[in-house]
C-alpha cells in the first residue's frame, strides 16, 4: 500500500529525516510514544520550507464526519496551492501528531462526537498522553492553546485558525476567560484569525491580550487608515484594532523581528472575514444578543457555553454564520500561508536555515542552555572533520542519467528578396543565425529542475576533448556537480556528444542531426557502476532520457528501482522512445505491471507516445494475465467510454487515439504527461483505492472510472487535459529547444518536494514558456518559480 501510495500519488510516505542539527533541533523520532512529528513536517523545517500550523477542534467538535474530512483536505490543499507544507496537529490514540497523515487525520475526524475524542487544551495534554502511556488511546481535536503548545515544540511560528476565544460577556465576574489568551501571552506563535468570537467581550479581550503582552494587529485587507478589529462573523466589531498591517510581508517582518528578541509571547493577526460572505454588523449582533439571552437563562456556562452559542447562532441565522464560518477559515489558510512564504524568505535571508530557538527540543519539554551546550560539543566532537565532511556524499532529491552534449542551433533568417520562403532550401547553403551553447536533454533537465529548487546532479558522460572539457566547466560554473559525470578517451574513439537543430523562419524545428555513440559506450552499461552512483546520491528521483542505448536504460532502471527510486522517462524522440520496451532493457520486459512496475512517469509528446504504445504492443506487453487483471480493475465501461473520454480530452485528441493508448499504457507506466504543443499537456493517473480524488466533488470531472472492488488496490483512472498556461505571440518565440526538457524538469524538482502533479504541471508550463522566449536550451529565468515550489 506505502508503495502504491508513493508511485502514484507521490506524497511520499518514508522522506528521510534530516539532521536538524542546522536548526538546532532534536529530529524527533517517530517511535515517541507521547510526541510525533512527520517526516514532511521534520523535512520543511529542517531545509526553511513555510510550515503552517492547523487545529483539529474544528474537525473534531465543529464539523460532522464526513464534512469535516472534506474541509480538513480542502485546508491543507490551500496551504500547499499557496507554497506552504500543512502541519495539521492533532491527538490520535494518545500521541500528539504534528503533520498528520490523510488516513491519519480521517481516522481522527471519524470519532467526531465521541466522548473519547476531548478538546484538548494546554492543561489536557499530560492527561490524554497519560492515559496512553496507561492503554487509554484516546483522540483529542486541540484548540488554539492546545495547537499552539505543539506547534511550538516542533518548531513551527506561523498557526492559522478560525476563531480566537477571549473573555466572556461577564467575565469580570465569572472569570470566564479563554486558555488562548494566557497562550498567546508565553507561546511565540504567530496566529491568524479572524479576531476572536463576536458574541466575546471584544473591549476586554483586547485589554487581556495587552495586559498578557501580546502584539495585535489587524490586516487592512484594501482598507484605508485606523481599521476596526473584525467580529468573527462581521468585518467591524466598533472596537479599533491596537495596530493595522499592511500585507503579509509586514506581518512576516514583525514575526522576524519578535523572533530576534528574548520574548516569549505570541503575535495575534486578525483577518476579517471575506466582504462577500460577511454578515452585517447589526443582523449578527441582535442574533447573538437573543444567543447569549438564552445561555444565560438556561445557566449553561462554562465548556458547554461556546458550543451552545454558536448552535444558536447558526439557527437563528438560517445558515448564513456557517457560510461566513467556513470562508473566513479558507481566507485565513490562505493569509496565513503567505505570511509563512515571506519568513521563509526572510529567514533564508539571514542564514542557511531557520534558527528556531537556543534549546534542544525533548518531548513536551526541553533541555537547559548548560545542557544544549553540552550536547553541542559532544555532537562537534563525534562529528567528522571537514575534510571527511566534503567526502561524504548527501542524498539528493534528483539524479538526471542523461544526455550532455554541445549544441549548435541554426534559426533560418531568409533575405528581405525571398521573405515568403518560410523554410530553408535544401541542397543548398542558407542564410541563419547560429549558435552553440551547453545542451543534451539530461542537462536540460538538469538545470531546469536546479533552478526550479531542487538538489540535483547529473549523470552523463564526455569525451577528454576540447567540447567535452567545455562543458564540464559549464556544468561546474552553473551551479551543478560534476561528480557524476564520466570522461572517456578520445584515443579510444569516444567522441562528446553533439546535435544540430537547424530551425525555420517561426523557430520550429525543420531538421536535426545528432552524434549521441558515446552514450551507447560499452563502458557505460555496467549495473555496479549506476548502482553505486545511486548508493551514494540516494535520490528520491531519477530521470532517465532514451538518449542511452537500452542496454544502458536497463542498467539505469535496475539500480535506481534496487534504491527504491521513482524513475521517470523522457522519450528524447520517435526513434528512442521504443528503446524502453527493446528486448535489452531487460528490467522493462521483466518488471511487470503495478505495484512491480519500474517507471512511475513518462513525459512524451504525443508522436512519442505512440512510438512507445506501439514498442509495448509489438513486445506483447499489452498480451499478458497481469496486464488484463490490471486494465479489468480500471472499471472502465464498455459502452459510451468513447463519449467519456472526449467530454475530458476532447473529440479531436480521441479521433487520435491519444487517451486510449495512455490507458493501455498505465499498468506499465501509473503516469503519463502527454505534451501536446499548442493544445497544452494530458494527464492519465492511476488512483489507489483510497486516494482522495476519488470522493472529492472538485475531482469528479476528471475521474474517467472507478473500481468499486475492495479486492484491488486500484482505485479508478484519472484524466485532465491541462490548456496552454498562456497564450505566446509568434513575436515573442525565440526558440523552440528545451522547452519540453524544461517542463520535465520543473514536474520533476516539484514531485520530489512533495507536490502531485496537478499541482506541478501549470508550474512547469509557465517555466516551458520562459523558456520558449530565451535563447538558451533552459530560461534562467526559471529561477523566479522556485517560490512556488517552496
Amino acid at each position: 500500500m506505502a508503495l502504491l501510495y508513493r508511485a502514484w500519488g507521490f506524497k511520499s510516505l518514508s522522506r528521510s529525516c534530516r539532521r536538524l542539527a542546522i536548526t538546532q533541533h532534536r529530529c524527533l523520532s517517530g517511535k515517541d510514544k507521547l510526541f510525533q512529528v512527520s517526516e514532511e513536517v521534520q523535512d520543511a523545517l529542517a531545509t526553511g520550507k513555510p510550515v503552517v500550523a492547523l487545529e483539529t477542534t474544528i474537525y473534531t467538535h465543529g464539523f460532522p464526519y464526513p464534512e469535516n474530512v472534506a474541509l480538513s483536505s480542502h485546508l491543507e490543499s490551500l496551504v500547499r496551492v499557496n507554497g506552504g507544507v500543512p502541519a495539521t496537529i492533532g491527538i490520535l490514540n494518545g500521541t500528539a501528531r504534528i503533520g498528520m497523515q490523510t488516513e491519519e487525520l480521517i481516522e481522527l475526524v471519524s470519532t467526531a462526537g465521541s466522548e473519547n475524542t476531548w478538546k484538548i487544551s494546554r492543561r489536557d495534554l499530560g492527561f490524554i498522553g497519560g492515559l496512553g502511556l496507561r492503554g487509554q488511546r484516546l483522540n483529542g481535536g486541540t484548540t488554539i492553546a492546545g495547537t499552539m503548545v505543539l506547534a511550538h515544540l516542533a518548531g513551527i511560528k506561523i498557526f492559522a485558525t478560525g476563531g480566537l476565544g477571549g473573555v466572556h460577556r461577564g467575565g469580570e465576574k465569572s472569570m470566564d476567560v479563554s486558555a488562548d489568551l494566557t497562550e498567546l501571552g508565553r507561546t511565540p506563535v504567530a496566529v491568524i484569525s479572524s479576531g476572536c468570537k463576536s458574541f466575546l467581550d471584544i473591549p476586554r479581550t483586547l485589554e487581556y491580550l495587552e495586559t498578557q503582552g501580546v502584539g495585535v494587529g489587524t490586516f487592512a485587507d484594501g482598507r484605508e487608515g485606523n481599521v476596526d478589529f473584525p467580529a468573527f462573523f462581521s468585518r467591524d466589531s466598533g472596537v479599533k484594532s491596537p495596530k493595522v498591517i499592511l500585507d503579509e510581508a509586514d506581518a512576516a517582518a514583525i514575526v522576524y523581528a519578535q523572533s530576534q528578541f528574548p520574548v516569549q509571547s505570541g503575535l495575534l493577526f486578525a483577518n476579517p472575514v471575506p466582504e462577500h460572505s460577511a454578515m452585517p454588523k447589526q443582523d449578527i449582533d441582535s442574533i447573538i444578543s437573543q444567543a447569549v439571552a438564552e445561555a444565560e437563562e438556561k445557566s449553561i456556562r462554562g465548556n458547554a457555553n461556546t458550543p451552545y452559542i454558536l448552535k444558536r447562532i447558526r439557527e437563528l441565522s438560517q445558515g448564513s454564520s456557517v457560510k461566513a464560518n467556513k470562508a473566513l477559515v479558507e481566507a485565513n489558510v490562505v493569509r496565513g500561508t503567505k505570511v509563512a512564504v515571506e519568513l521563509a524568505k526572510l529567514e533564508r535571508r539571514d542564514g542557511a536555515a531557520p534558527q528556531r530557538e537556543n534549546n534542544v527540543v525533548t518531548k513536551f519539554g526541553s533541555t537547559s542552555k548548560m545542557e544544549a551546550s553540552k550536547q553541542a560539543a559532544s555532537a562537534m566532537a563525534d562529528s567528522p572533520s571537514p575534510q571527511a565532511q566534503a567526502q561524504e556524499t548527501q542524498p539528493i532529491d534528483i539524479l538526471v542519467a542523461g544526455s550532455l552534449a554541445s549544441d549548435t542551433i541554426c534559426d533560418y533568417q531568409p533575405f528581405d528578396d525571398f521573405p515568403t520562403l518560410p523554410s530553408p532550401v535544401l541542397h543548398t547553403s542558407n542564410p541563419s543565425s547560429i549558435s552553440q551553447s551547453a545542451g543534451g536533454v539530461g542537462r536540460n533537465v538538469a538545470m531546469a529542475a536546479h533552478l526550479a529548487g531542487a538538489k540535483v546532479s547529473l549523470a552523463s558522460v564526455v569525451a577528454d576533448d576540447l567540447a567535452g572539457s567545455s562543458l564540464l566547466d559549464h556544468i561546474g560554473q552553473s551551479g551543478l556537480t560534476t561528480t557524476n559525470i564520466r570522461q572517456l578517451m578520445t584515443t579510444e574513439g569516444a567522441r562528446t556528444a553533439q546535435y544540430v537543430a537547424v530551425n525555420d523562419s517561426s523557430k520550429d524545428l525543420v531538421l536535426a542531426m545528432a552524434d549521441m555513440s558515446i552514450l551507447g559506450r560499452p563502458e557505460m552499461e555496467s549495473l555496479e557502476y549506476w548502482t553505486t552512483i545511486m548508493s551514494q546520491n540516494k535520490p528520491k528521483w531519477v530521470v532517465a532520457d532514451a538518449n542511452w542505448s537500452p542496454a544502458i536504460l536497463s542498467s539505469i532502471s535496475t539500480a535506481a528501482k534496487a534504491h527504491k527510486a521513482m524513475l521517470a522517462f523522457e522519450p528524447v524522440s520517435t526513434a528512442k522512445a521504443a528503446r524502453l520496451f527493446h528486448k535489452a532493457n531487460n528490467v522493462m520486459m521483466t518488471g511487470g505491471v503495478v505495484p512491480n512496475h519500474v517507471v512511475s512517469l513518462a513525459s512524451p509528446n504525443s508522436i512519442e507516445l505512440t512510438a512507445i504504445y506501439n514498442a509495448a504492443r509489438d513486445a506483447m506487453m499489452f498480451e499478458s494475465e497481469q496486464w488484463w487483471k490490471v486494465v479489468d480493475s480500471f472499471g472502465l465501461a464498455g459502452t459510451g467510454s468513447r463519449d467519456r473520454l472526449a467530454s475530458i480530452a476532447g473529440s479531436d485528441l480521441v479521433d487520435e487515439g491519444i487517451p486510449q493508448q495512455c490507458i493501455q499504457l498505465l499498468p506499465l507506466i501509473p503516469n503519463l504527461v502527454t505534451k501536446l504543443g499548442h493544445r497544452g499537456c494530458l494527464l492519465m493517473s492511476l488512483l489507489r483505492r483510497m486516494d482522495e480524488r476519488l470522493t472529492r466533488p472538485e475531482y469528479a470531472p476528471y475521474i474517467l472510472s472507478r473500481n468499486l472492488s475492495d479486492s484491488s488496490e486500484i482505485g479508478g483512472v484519472y484524466m485532465r487535459l491541462f490548456p496552454p498556461s498562456r497564450e505566446v505571440k509568434q513575436e515573442e518565440i525565440v526558440s523552440v529547444n528545451g522547452i519540453g526538457d524544461t517542463m520535465l524538469g520543473v514536474i520533476a524538482a516539484g514531485l520530489a518536494k512533495g507536490y502531485t502533479l496537478e499541482d506541478v504541471i501549470p508550474i512547469a508550463q509557465d517555466a516551458a514558456v520562459l523558456t520558449l522566449k530565451s535563447p538558451e536550451a533552459v530560461s534562467p529565468e526559471v529561477r523566479s518559480i522556485q517560490a512556488r515550489l517552496m
